[in-house]
């Protein structure tokens, strides 16, 4: 007898459901991007046994353990190749200043700062920065050179005539190893909707695309049409099987706030990050571990200040020394911030007037305070207690973030991570009241700045311009 096979209800997922193979596969590093890789991490170790081959002294089994301890301390090399020569020049000696102080760290750990000649080591310290600078503009000049005699035979279309297609165009041309000769344009929109190096480097309809391309040799193709195109694409995608070219597509992502925008798989699906957190991983840990060292040393340092603070407050004016207010740290999720008072009332409620220029609520201590930023020292504590970290977007009250979120597109976009002492906006000067829509505005674009481009020389390069701020800054009031 033969009995029917029940089927799963349409609401239970299968155990282990099958994956087809993945199609995609992380692209292969570049020449630009292995030469960058080891090319910083080499001109250190090298500058410093060339150094001592130059002084006539024999390299000994301590000299090689530190060239290599060197060379596998700077790995990866960062790319420089692609920075504007004053650009590079200003990293490469603010990266390098913070290596050193690194290796100082750690020679004086392990006692091992006597095995090394000072005189040596101070040549050595001031040599390999200029050394590193000057192998970066040969190696520069060598690439582009080696990638235009090679770019005669390297012929490339973009599909597309908008902002994306000319953007990808000029990137083509600048790419260190393998400048590409961008032969034009195919579009089916008219000429008034197309931007002016496309209109005029138009080659055709997407219907010519195929032929044109087996007719001039062309060898690679980008696709820069809207995801709305989808159709239009998978027809493009059909006709140029029919050719060698190599076809790539470039998403159209220039009007999100892209944050943190990576390709990733999810278990062999291809997955495009456009806003994620630059805290994960091993960028997580160093991220709190540098917290909780500044955290530390500050409090440290600064508690004799802090307790003359505390006082101060309490004889200018009636009420405690610390003021806590309600904020929004990580995910959005409450969280309360602590500050020394500078105002005779604590207000924090669903309205939070902003403090203005010559404010009746500050105190005579609240004043001072406020000018040099010294009311921020308790959030050193927040820091320690995880809500808070040393540089991050600042945090607004809670009112203020529901005012502000409905009206600024990608407001909450800085709650990806935790809120910060200082910021890359304060040290570019926004501080103080924002009584226009524009200046937090321009706040919000500092922060999403940040955390596009975040590194801890980025936040150390902002712990150190804070620094100054605390000597007075006009817009702190």
């Amino acid at each position: 007898m033969i009995t029917a096979q029940r089927s799963a209800p349409p609401h239970v997922l299968l155990p282990n459901p099958p994956v087809a193979p993945a199609p995609f596969r992380r692209a292969p590093p570049s020449v630009e991007a292995l030469t960058a890789a080891l090319f910083e991490p080499l001109a250190a170790a090298c500058s410093y046994l060339m150094v001592l081959q130059l002084a006539g002294q024999p390299w000994q089994r301590h000299d090689l353990v530190f060239a290599l301890f060197v060379f596998l301390l700077r790995l990866p090399g960062r790319n420089f190749f692609a920075t504007p020569p004053r650009t590079a020049a200003g990293q490469i000696m603010l990266s390098w200043c913070g290596f050193v102080m690194l290796l100082l760290a750690c020679g004086w750990i392990t006692s091992s700062l006597s095995m090394f000649d000072p005189l040596l080591m101070t040549t050595w310290v001031l040599a390999a920065p200029v050394l590193h600078g000057a192998g970066l503009m040969l190696l520069r000049r060598a690439l582009r050179h080696s990638g235009r005699a090679s770019a005669q035979q390297r012929r490339a279309v973009v599909v597309g005539g908008g902002p994306l297609a000319v953007r990808v165009a000029v990137a083509l041309g600048q790419r260190p190893e393998t400048p590409t000769r961008v032969l034009g344009f195919f579009d089916d929109r008219s000429d008034t909707r197309l931007e002016g190096p496309a209109r005029a480097a138009l080659r055709g309809g997407l219907g010519a695309l195929a032929a044109y391309v087996r007719e001039h040799g062309v060898q690679e193709v980008y696709v820069t049409l809207p995801l709305m195109s989808q159709p239009r694409i998978a027809q493009l995608v059909e006709e140029l099987h029919g050719t060698t070219a190599s076809l790539y597509f470039v998403p159209d992502v220039l009007a999100t706030p892209v944050v943190q925008g990576r390709l990733d798989s999810l278990h062999g699906l291809p997955v495009l990050a456009l806003c994620e957190t630059p805290f994960t991983g091993i960028d997580a840990v160093v991220k709190r571990s540098s917290d909780l060292v500044i955290a530390s040393l500050a409090l440290v340092a600064l508690a004799p200040l802090m307790a003359a603070i505390a006082l101060a407050i309490r004889f200018d004016s009636p009420g405690p020394a610390l003021f806590r207010q309600r904020r929004n740290g990580l995910g959005g999720e409450e969280i309360v911030v602590w500050k020394f008072r500078t105002m005779r009332v604590q207000q924090d409620g669903a309205v939070v007037p902003q403090a203005t220029r010559g404010d009746a609520r500050i105190t005579r201590v609240g004043a001072l305070l406020r000018r040099t930023s010294l009311d921020e020292l308790p959030q050193f504590f927040n820091v320690l207690q995880g809500r808070m970290s040393v540089v991050g977007p600042r945090p607004h009250a809670v009112a203020h973030n529901e005012q502000y979120r409905a009206l600024i597109r990608a407001y909450q976009i800085r709650h990806k991570v935790r809120p910060g002492i200082t910021g890359w906006a304060q040290v570019h000067g926004c501080r103080g009241e924002t009584d226009t829509l524009e200046k937090m505005q321009q706040r919000v674009e500092y922060d999403i700045d940040y955390l596009r481009h975040w590194s801890l020389m980025l936040d150390l390069r902002i712990v150190l311009r804070t620094a100054r701020l605390l000597l007075g800054d006009d817009k702190a009031y």
